[in-house]
């Protein structure tokens, strides 16, 4: 008798355990409304991989422009997320292309959204915009930032890592114990196996810090102290992960995961950054 119940409680887990598998690639969504108020703005709808569309901001600034930005928002987010981040590099002279991923926003349904299909996304834009860029990327935008760098580096000029984890498996598990903590003991290590197996084992594969090593462009990892998603450890591993001299390290004094372009010192770190990679007669 006991053996049956025993098989009975493994079941109902497994059970359990993919159900939520299936709700964490659907919730939360949670986009904001924020379009941008500089420069010439083009509102406009990419062909997605799948047949679908992406929809893209592309805003020109007044005058010359110093060369495009990419900005990739995080997951649950949209376009509008990224505005904030973007105008600061409007106001330095350059256009700035800012999509909502599929399944965010306005842009085409897609299930089972995921950093490697965030990369994928990345891609499009890339192709369309048809020049070396700069990227951003915030949280998933983030790693699907590292991915598209890694397979595309002649389209990559400079890479910004916002709010990115370094070992994708590790930092599951953290974030969904920091969401709940009975239920990331419980049910995250299956949530993520059950992840793995969907993706045929590549997760790891695809971890930021081990991307990091084939990615030679300069890069600005960015990062709040407060971060519980992904602590601070997350940050240190990935620069460390990065060619030597290739990465630095930006910390945002009492910020977490989204606010460290809400801190005084973000826009001069990012600009001092961009002045010392790209010089005014080759940008």
């Amino acid at each position: 008798m006991w053996f049956y119940i025993i098989i009975a409680i493994v079941v109902i887990y497994l059970i359990l355990s993919l159900f939520f598998t299936y709700l964490a690639f659907q919730i939360p969504r949670n986009p904001v409304i924020d379009p941008p108020d500089w420069g010439k703005i083009t509102d406009t709808r990419i062909g997605a991989a799948n047949g679908g569309e992406i929809e893209v901001w592309r805003i020109e600034p007044e005058g010359p422009s110093r060369g495009v930005v990419v900005f990739v928002h995080g997951w649950g987010r949209n376009r509008d997320r990224m505005v904030p981040r973007a105008r600061i590099f409007g106001e330095m002279g350059f256009t700035t292309v800012i999509p909502s991923v599929r399944d965010h926003g306005q842009s085409s349904p897609h299930h089972f959204m995921n950093a490697f299909r965030f990369a994928e996304d990345i891609k499009t834009v890339l192709d369309w915009v048809n020049e070396p860029v700069l990227l951003y990327g915030h949280s998933a935008g983030a790693a699907g930032a590292a991915i598209a760098a890694n397979q595309n580096p002649e389209k990559i000029r400079l890479l910004f890592l916002e709010g990115c984890y370094a070992r994708t498996k590790e930092a599951l598990r953290s974030l969904y114990r920091t969401y709940n903590l009975t239920f990331g003991i419980l049910f995250g290590p299956m949530v993520v196996l059950w992840m793995d197996i969907f993706y045929r084992f590549r997760m790891d594969k695809v971890s930021p810090a081990l991307l990091a090593r084939q990615i030679d462009v300069p890069v600005l990892i960015i990062h709040g102290d407060e971060d519980e998603n992904f602590p601070l450890h997350h940050a240190w591993r990935l620069r460390d992960g990065f060619p030597a001299g290739r990465a630095e390290l930006f910390v945002g004094k009492g910020a977490d995961h989204s606010d460290c372009s809400h801190t005084p010192e973000y826009p001069a770190a990012i600009q001092a950054f961009v002045n010392r990679h790209l010089q005014p007669e080759s940008a």
